[in-house]
């Protein structure tokens, strides 16, 4: 939010704080200044090495020569038409200014003016902004010739002088601008651009800042009761309560609905200092009515629509004995509404609406309709004030992707009372600047008025809780400020929040937003740095965590790099690798393709991979993840759908080349079957897994058949692996290499996790022999290595097939597997030993898969 600090300045004393100074205090207490904007104002000046703030940025006006003027005469050109000479007088003395700037056009060859028009004027050697110039360009004024006429000066526009952005026309400044004064002392200014965080929404107006401020520097707050203002102004003719009532068809969506009345409107522009401001704070100036709803709702917060008060009588046929009965309600679905930007939306049952008996007048708390909006011919006004359902707000607005600084508000809430105070200060400013005619009362229904929440806060619990020793007085004192109710009694402050507040609750929560309030009254920059005086509590591990993350770095350290996949995604993607027959359906998904919770890990990181297959010749990832399990009946109620299991997983994906290209590596072959199971081996020796065996698995439906195994520890499956179908294959764009994926469930293999000791290394060297065997060629290898190690026993202690050969020379239907043997005893072995080992293990090989020794 942009404020100008002319603008705090009609609420409190600023006098002795610098710009940087307000900026500082303000950011301290939660509200980021992320800019300041010099208008006019002189520019810090900062010493070489010394650190800037904030950033900055602007024009400062000399102020001995851009000073406050008055044109006396518009006269023509003598060699062009679309330039005038203006007859000026600065203050000192009278000056004749060259210019084209359209909007004083009309008055060139009508003699002498009957009221000056006040300027912004600028002597020769200004420095200003180039008006013609695209962006913000620096230029310094010098004297030149322009058709034949010595051009010296210049009356300023709002981009010359870095007000706005507009160039068309000179600056028309208010009647009563005294001439001659330099113009920074009479519209210099500083905008601070307050980044407004939602538990700051109170604050998004000047009164609040204000406030921020009084209390952070213990100065007043000037507040001119809202009362006493309005009963200066014009009020005559019918109550508004005789003419228009009101109902409320939802009152939690609509807590409070106000209106009041104002009748002989004259539109016009608004004084040149209220069109300033709101330009300066980013708010377009259109007329004196619309901009005297959006100059109450930037100082006040209460955002105010203006309806056209005849065309709400045209479209009922009103008669003079009859109230325009004014309706508010949630809108049908599919009924449509012309808002103000002249879009036709289509509304939906979440929208609410303001109506008459006729229909829809307005969106309720974003945009009104375009049928009753105030134009030039309006001249009476109804004036709403009202309370929305801050969340219903939120959703309308991005429904509809109407984002206005009255839906910014109400989204962030707006507590009821500022509806009457907000009506009451539209109608003061309407009567100022539009001369109208105040209608006496104020009608309004207000079914549901919040709570005022109460605290309780002890000394102790500031103590506690902020390290400071402060008083039940001082602390009372610190929250008055900020216009909290505070009554002590015994060892105890009650504080209750005022009714600008909703951001207070109650209990533990309440307490904390007290307490909060304290610190940035007290000011967090004041309080000392303090050691914890609580004790530690016991520090507790978490074993789940802890042995995943030395999973990830065992799986890290075999080359494979982690990746991290939304837990969103859609059926089409799942099937792609499997189908289910339900899924975990998200209530409110962000996106077609994020509508359900995922049910298969590999799923994710294929699509990973096929993203990122052309980068490079071989990819290898994994991810730990959970995934999503849907349970038909709640196990609380015995119905319904319950919460989903969430079963850990692991994921494997490899595909590529085994060596990276090299100058010396020119074929590499690709990734295979056993690339990733040697991986997992060296996995599992990681985790001290040893009784592990691979069965080959055919019914695995997304891995090749007979090239794919599940993983067994303890003959307890933990996981598949193998190389994807060529079926799913097809379904991405996945190259021509194989591509390896394997899946575990975590759970199942953290159950497995063996104890283990060290064991000392043997005194007594082993043994090595190699033994080469013939058998069927259905006979697995690993059948043969579990004979081995179970004949062999505690006397075998490694057993390593090496090789494996084919050739008819050994027969049809035969392969021989070749075995590196370590024999291992707890004593030297002799070439006896060895022999009698060798001759038990070839005999029960013989015996089970009718092997032969070859020679």
């Amino acid at each position: 939010m942009k404020i100008p600090l002319s603008w705090l300045k009609d609420f409190i004393d600023l006098d002795g704080l610098s710009v940087e100074d307000i900026a500082r205090k303000l950011t301290l207490a939660g509200m980021e200044v992320d800019e300041i904007l010099y208008v006019g104002l002189p520019m810090p000046v900062y010493k070489e090495g010394e650190k800037h703030e904030f950033k900055t940025n602007g024009i400062a006006w000399d102020k001995d020569k851009i000073v406050v003027a008055e044109i006396r005469e518009v006269k023509a050109h003598p060699n062009a038409d679309k330039l005038t000479l203006l007859d000026l007088y600065d203050g000192q003395q009278d000056q004749v200014v060259l210019t084209g700037a359209p909007n004083i056009f009309h008055l060139k060859g009508t003699g002498k003016l009957a009221k000056p028009i006040k300027v912004a004027y600028a002597k020769e050697g200004s420095v200003l902004y180039d008006g013609h110039a695209e962006g913000q360009v620096l230029m310094t004024l010098k004297r030149a010739k322009i058709r034949g006429v010595d051009s010296y000066s210049m009356v300023c526009s709002e981009k010359e002088l870095g007000i706005t952005e507009e160039s068309d026309g000179i600056i028309l400044l208010d009647d009563d601008a005294p001439v001659g004064t330099p113009l920074a002392d009479y519209i210099g200014d500083a905008v601070l651009d307050i980044s407004i965080l939602p538990n700051m929404a109170r604050n998004a107006n000047v009164i609040g800042i204000a406030r921020e401020l009084a209390a952070l520097t213990g100065r007043e707050l000037r507040i001119t009761n809202y009362e006493s203002r309005i009963k200066a102004d014009k009020v005559a003719g019918t109550p508004v309560t005789e003419l228009v009532e009101i109902e409320i068809k939802n009152p939690e969506l609509n807590p409070r609905f106000t209106a009041g009345l104002i009748r002989d409107v004259e539109i016009k522009p608004s004084p040149y200092q209220i069109q300033r401001r709101l330009k300066l704070a980013g708010i377009r100036a259109i007329n004196n009515v619309v901009d005297a709803t959006n100059y109450a709702m930037l100082e006040l917060g209460q955002p105010l629509h203006a309806f056209d008060y005849d065309a709400l009588l045209k479209r009922v046929g009103n008669s003079s004995n009859k109230k325009i009965k004014i309706i508010t309600r949630t809108a049908k679905d599919g009924e449509k509404i012309k808002t103000l930007d002249g879009n036709d939306r289509t509304l939906s049952t979440e929208n609410v609406l303001v109506c008459d008996e006729k229909g829809s007048l307005a969106l309720a708390g974003v945009m009104g309709g375009a049928e009753t909006e105030v134009t030039d011919k309006t001249k009476n006004i109804l004036l709403e004030g009202a309370a929305w359902n801050y969340i219903n707000i939120r959703k309308t607005a991005k429904q509809h992707n109407l984002p206005s600084e009255a839906s910014f508000r109400f989204s962030r809430g707006v507590h009821p009372a500022m509806a009457e105070r907000g009506v009451k200060l539209g109608l003061h400013y309407m009567s100022q600047w539009a001369n109208g005619k105040i209608a006496p009362e104020i009608v309004e229904q207000y079914p549901l008025k919040p709570k005022d929440s109460v605290v309780n806060v002890t000394a102790h619990d500031v103590k506690r809780l902020l390290g400071i020793d402060l008083s039940l007085q001082q602390i009372s004192a610190l929250l008055t400020k900020l216009d909290f109710k505070c009554t002590i009694t015994k060892d105890q402050l009650q504080v209750i929040s005022p009714d600008h507040r909703m951001d207070i609750s109650e209990g533990v929560i309440g307490l904390a937003d007290v307490i909060e309030e304290v610190a940035r009254s007290y000011g967090y920059d004041n309080i000392p740095t303090t050691t914890m005086a609580d004790a530690l509590p016991p520090q507790v591990g978490n074993p789940v965590h802890e042995w995943e993350e030395h999973l990830r770095d065992l799986l890290i350290a075999l080359g494979l790099q982690e990746v991290v996949t939304y837990r969103m995604t859609s059926i089409e993607k799942e099937s792609r690798v499997a189908t289910y027959n339900d899924y975990v359906r998200i209530a409110n998904p962000i996106a077609p393709e994020k509508s359900i919770l995922r049910q298969n890990l590999i799923a994710s990181i294929l699509d990973v991979l096929e993203k990122n297959i052309r980068l490079g010749e071989s990819l290898s990832i994994f991810e730990i993840g959970s995934i999503f399990e849907p349970v038909k009946n709640d196990p609380s109620t015995g119905s319904g759908q319950g919460l989903p299991n969430e079963p850990r997983k692991l994921a494997i994906a490899m595909t590529g080349l085994r060596e990276a290209t090299a100058w010396d590596v020119k074929d590499s072959a690709v990734l295979d079957f056993y690339d990733l199971k040697g991986r997992l081996e060296l996995l599992f020796s990681g985790l001290h897994f040893t009784n592990i065996s691979y069965t080959a698995n055919e019914s695995i439906l997304h891995l090749h058949p007979g090239k794919c195994a599940e993983v067994k520890v303890n003959n307890q499956v933990v996981g598949v692996f193998g190389e994807l179908h060529p079926l799913v294959k097809e379904k991405y764009e996945l190259g021509d290499s194989p591509v390896l994926v394997a899946e575990f469930d975590l759970e199942t293999l953290r159950k497995l996790i063996p104890t283990y000791g060290i064991v000392p290394v043997s005194e007594f060297p082993p043994v090595y022999e190699d033994i080469a065997i013939i058998v069927d060629e259905s006979v697995l290898a690993q059948t043969v290595e579990a004979l081995i190690k179970q004949t062999g026993g505690r006397s075998v202690a490694n057993v390593k097939l090496f090789d494996v050969y084919r050739d008819e020379k050994i027969g049809a239907g035969k392969k021989s597997l070749a075995y590196n043997l370590t024999y291992q005893a707890e004593k030297t072995m002799t070439d006896a030993d060895a022999a009698a080992i060798r001759k038990k293990i070839i005999k029960r090989l013989e015996h089970e898969v009718g092997a032969k020794l070859r020679s």
